[in-house]
Formats: C-alpha cells, structure tokens, sequence
C-alpha cells in the first residue's frame, strides 16, 4: 500500500503546468495560415496578441493575414499600430505598408513608404523588391504625368479614382475587392455619404447579411428619406424572405421618381431585384441606356423584367448587347432567364 501511496504522488510531482501563452496560439495562427485556413488562423493571432500585447511580431504576422485575404485597410492598421507601439524598430513594415497602398491604387502612399523604408534599411530584408516597386511606381506614374505637378492628385481627382474603383467591383460583383476600396475612402473622405450604403452592399453580398442590414438601418434613421438606404433595405429584406418588410420600402419607391440617372437605375434595380417586373419594366424603358452602357447591372436587370413581361425578343437584345460590351455579364448572371431557356 505504502508503495502505491508513493507512486502516486511521484506521478503528481512530475506533472507539469502547462500554460497556454502567447508563443503557442502564434505557431496555431501561422500552420492555419500556411494551410490557407485563414478565418481560423486570424482567431489564433488575435487570441496571440491578447496573451502578449507587446510582442510585436503577432500584429506583424496578422497584417500579413489581411494583406493576403485583400482586407488592406485592415492589414495596414495593423502594421501603423505596430510603428505607434514599437518605433522604427520594425522598419519592415514599411515596405508593407507600400505593397498594401499599391493594391488600393494609392500610388503616392506607396511610393512614400518605399522610400521610407529604402532611406531606413537599403539593405533590408526586402530591399530587392521595394527597389523593383519603387521603379514601378515611378514609371507608372512618368506614364499619366504631362508635367511635374499632374501626378500630384487633387482631392477631388482622388475621390473619383475611388469610386470608379469602387463601381468596377461593385458591377462585377467582386465583393472582396470593392470592400478594402470603399471602407478606404469612407475613412478618407466621411462626408461622402454614398460610400456607406455601397459599403452595406458589399457586405450583405459577400455573406455579412447582419452586418450590412444593421449598418443599413443606422443610415435610414438618420435620413429617412434617403434613396440610397430605401432601395438597399428593400433589396436585403427581399433577399431574406422578409417580403412584407421588403414591400414597405417598395411602397414608398412607387410614388419617386429621381432626377438623376443613376438613382432612377437604382429604383429600377429594385422593382425588378424583388419580382415587380412591371414597375421595373415602365422604370427601365424611360433609362437612357447611352449614359448606362457601363452599368452590368443595367442590362441584365433591364432584359429579366421585360423577360417577365412577356416582351422576349427585347429581353434578347438587352441581354446580348449587354454581354457583348461586358463578358463578365454572362457569369453574373448564370441564372438569368433567358439562359435557363426558361
């Protein structure tokens, strides 16, 4: 009896505490991330950084993370926070910031970062590829220069830069893109109230229906008159079998009738998106379609409600032109009627 009492309590003076800190969740987050479970990985390097929030190569590694899901604004506060907290200790993050500013467009951010980093650490880790960057950007912006102060971008020119990016996406349904590039200009230009409801938009269609429907409301309720709000809350509701809600909206959308060109689209869009082709239909033959012809969502909105309305052969001739300008159209909408031979 006596040597069992002693077994046990050798085996209880062996056992171990292990705690769980920072360093394990850090090597959890970068084998999810190697194998491309990125939702997986990013929880492991949060849960990293709240273990040790003075380690600097967590954050670090998390903006790598977002740079390679394309959520840049994301990965690049991160990388700021990591030049707050910890100096110019961590002059790498400079170049990544850069690389981050070139896919968002923002070619005078980038080039000013490269130079920072190049000026801090000529010889750096990432010197060879912010030297080939640097070049890039500077032929790039040789190509749009007439004279020394062109490529210096004006607010207003660099607005317009982002909602033609925006709008590309937007129209060819590329969430993941137009996403970084819409919460970029909202943080940039806040009074610029469009972004917010093509934000929401986004949102609700790369699967963050919550989110967006929330973010939606806000903005009706501090405008309830807005077009914007109406067309997109009419569209969520519809799209999560919430028809009641979903026809209040559409109620109020009858009696409008907008001045401009695209939000008279986006009203049309909305009758004919929630299965009220002859509305969408009297909406859509009064567009002009010369002043849309780059709107995919013209087209195949256009072509389905006069689908539905018995009028095929005009159906055919929106749905072919609009394919025709723009290949993508065909993709996006794969479930089109006159696909289905329906």
């Amino acid at each position: 009896m006596a040597n069992t009492e002693n077994h046990q309590i050798d085996n209880q003076l062996n056992v171990i505490p292990f705690l769980l800190e920072g360093e394990f969740y850090f090597s959890q987050g970068v084998k999810a991330f190697q194998k491309h479970n990125f939702q997986k990985a990013e929880k492991w390097l949060k849960r990293a950084i709240e273990l040790e929030p003075d380690n600097p190569l967590y954050p670090s590694q998390l903006s790598v993370l977002y740079t390679e899901t394309k959520a840049y604004d994301q990965a690049n506060q991160m990388l700021m926070k990591v030049l707050d907290d910890f100096g110019e200790s961590y002059v790498d993050c400079y170049y990544l910031l850069a690389n981050n500013y070139a896919h968002l467009g923002l070619f005078q951010d980038a080039q000013k970062n490269i130079e920072i980093y190049l000026n801090k650490a000529p010889n750096g880790e990432f010197a060879d590829e912010a030297k080939e960057l640097l070049e890039l950007l500077k032929a790039y912006n040789d190509d749009i220069e007439e004279d020394e102060d062109e490529w210096i971008f004006d607010e207003e020119d660099e607005l317009l830069t982002y909602q033609e990016s925006a709008f590309y996406y937007l129209e060819h349904h590329d969430w993941e893109q137009a996403l970084p590039i819409i919460e970029h200009m909202m943080a940039r230009y806040p009074d610029y109230v469009l972004a917010k409801h093509d934000f929401a938009w986004a949102l609700f269609f790369s699967g963050q229906q919550e989110r967006a429907l929330k973010l939606e409301k806000e903005a009706y309720e501090e405008d309830p008159s807005s077009i914007h709000s109406i067309v997109n809350l009419a569209i969520f509701h519809w799209e999560m079998g919430e028809q009641d809600t979903s026809g209040q909206y559409i109620e109020w959308l009858e009696n409008v009738y907008p001045i401009h060109d695209q939000q008279r689209l986006k009203v049309a869009t909305a009758f004919a998106h929630t299965e009220h082709y002859e509305l969408a239909y009297q909406r859509f033959k009064d567009l002009p379609r010369h002043k849309l012809k780059n709107h995919l969502s013209y087209y195949k909105w256009y072509s389905i409600a006069a689908y539905k309305m018995g009028l095929k052969s005009k159906a055919v001739e929106v749905w072919k032109e609009g394919c025709n300008r723009h290949p993508r159209l065909k993709e996006i909408g794969r479930q089109h009627p006159i696909e289905r031979n329906d």
